[in-house]
This record gives structure tokens, C-alpha cells and sequence, in this order.
């Protein structure tokens, strides 16, 4: 039988404690289970890129993983906890909009509010309920136990406003989604929607006052000093430049418009 796993995403960083405490509780109540990080990186308390991440990563583990996910800026609260199903995943995660891309790309079948206090330590940290509450519900699912028996179901439970494309017959708008730490510039504009619209002819590339020239295939095409847009790993649009930031370069941040135009 394989080894259950649980994945980890915070915004705890690597020079605390935080990270290996609850990886600690986790091993103290399933010590068999496999732990895998998917990033402790997120800015503090972006509760946004953390969606974006998770939605991004998710979908290339092993069916059954479980993700133990804290970006916690409202912890001590009166927030919820949240442990969702989707697909063959499960999730452990503050009621904070977290999960919302992943509930964009498919429904949860099953969300519980996390209120049985027998899967929690015996006490829980107001300031720390990611090693106190979150890891030990993990680590229980690993164990065997049913989503069901940690709290009560729940169909109120916080989404975000994640961006969509605006996509109409002679273009589409989108917006820088995030910068990865190479300077990309990546955004909710599909690869399915862009080679519809460029296979009907000519297009103009735009974002913010500047006019993206090139769309490549890898990032080695990018000449230097050059940027041009290309279809990266999550089958997105992002703007790149050569061994340097197309962020700066273009000055775009999250949230930024894009465009995309078919001139005849």
C-alpha cells in the first residue's frame, strides 16, 4: 500500500521554526507519511498568490495527496478551518479564500468546518493554529480517517475574485496574474484562447504603454536585451526577457492590463 502524502504551501519562509513544527505534529501522529514542499516562499500573508500556486501545482500529485496549506493572516480569528475534497485530493486550509483556484477549477464535492477539537492538539496556539489545528487534521486524513468526521458540512465558505479574460471576437484583455522570482510576468490569458484569436490573423501584444514584438517557443529564442511573450509551464501567456526581469523592464506588477488585438 503507498505511503499517504501530504504537500505543504505557506508563507512561513525557511528561518524559523514554523515549517518543522508542524511537520513534527504531523510525523508525531503519522509517521509514515511523506512530506513534500511546494513552497514556504509566498509573501506574507498574500492570500491571493497562494491561490494562484496551489491552483498551479496541485493537480501533478499523486491522487489522495492531502495539502496542508497556511497563509493565515486572520489566525487567532474568527475565521473558520476549512477541510475540502476535490477530485481525488483533500485540503486542510483557513477559511480565507485560499482555495479558491482550486474551487474555480472544480467544484469541492465536500467541505467540512474543522471543529472537532479530538483531531487538534490539546492546545491550540491562537497565534499558531497551523501546527496546532491544520497540521493534526492533516495528518489524520493521512492516518485514514474520513473528511467527515472533522467537523460539520459547510457551503459557506470564502471565495476570491480571481480575474478572468475578457475575450471577445477581435481580442482579449487579461492582467498580469503574478511575477515569478525571474521576473516573468505571468497571466490568466490561455494558450486555447490566444491561438484561437492568431490563427484569424495578425495580432498586437500590448501591456501597459509597451508593444511585446515576439512570441517564442522556449526562453532561449529571447534575444538580449528583448522581450517577448511565450506559453509557460501552466499553459499561460507571460512576458519574459533574457536572463533579466520583463517586469521591471515593462514595468507590470500583478494586476497589470494586458492585451491582446488582431489588427486584420
Amino acid at each position: 500500500m503507498a505511503r499517504p502524502v501530504i504537500a505543504l504551501l505557506t508563507d512561513f519562509g525557511t528561518r524559523d521554526h514554523y515549517t518543522g513544527s508542524m511537520k513534527a505534529v504531523a510525523l508525531s501522529i503519522c509517521p509514515e507519511v511523506i512530506l513534500v514542499d511546494i513552497s514556504h516562499e509566498i509573501d506574507p500573508h498574500d492570500i491571493f498568490d497562494g491561490a494562484i500556486q496551489l491552483a498551479s501545482a496541485y493537480h501533478y500529485f499523486p491522487a489522495s495527496t492531502i495539502f496542508l496549506v497556511v497563509i493565515d493572516p486572520g489566525v487567532g480569528s474568527k475565521r473558520s478551518g476549512l477541510a475540502a475534497t476535490v477530485g481525488g485530493y483533500r485540503f486542510v486550509a483557513p477559511d480565507n479564500g485560499v482555495l479558491s483556484g482550486v474551487f474555480a477549477k472544480k467544484e469541492p464535492s465536500e467541505v467540512v468546518e474543522i471543529t472537532e477539537r479530538r483531531y487538534a492538539r490539546p492546545t491550540v496556539s491562537k497565534t499558531f493554529e497551523g501546527r496546532d489545528k491544520f497540521a493534526p487534521a492533516a495528518a489524520w486524513l493521512a492516518k485514514g480517517i474520513k473528511i467527515s468526521a472533522l467537523g460539520r458540512p459547510t457551503s459557506n465558505f470564502l471565495k476570491l475574485d480571481l480575474p478572468s479574460t475578457i475575450v471577445s471576437s477581435d481580442g482579449i484583455k487579461g492582467q498580469v496574474m503574478r511575477v515569478d522570482r525571474y521576473g516573468n510576468a505571468v497571466t490568466n490569458i490561455n494558450r486555447t484562447d490566444f491561438e484561437r484569436l492568431s490563427g484569424q490573423g495578425d495580432i498586437q501584444l500590448t501591456v501597459g504603454s509597451h508593444q511585446v514584438k515576439r512570441v517564442v517557443g522556449t526562453y532561449a529564442e529571447i534575444g538580449q536585451g528583448e522581450v517577448c511573450a511565450l506559453f509557460g509551464s501552466t499553459d499561460h501567456l507571460e512576458l519574459a526577457a533574457n536572463s533579466s526581469s520583463a517586469a521591471e523592464f515593462l514595468e507590470v506588477k500583478r494586476g497589470s492590463e494586458i492585451s491582446v488585438l488582431r489588427t486584420k
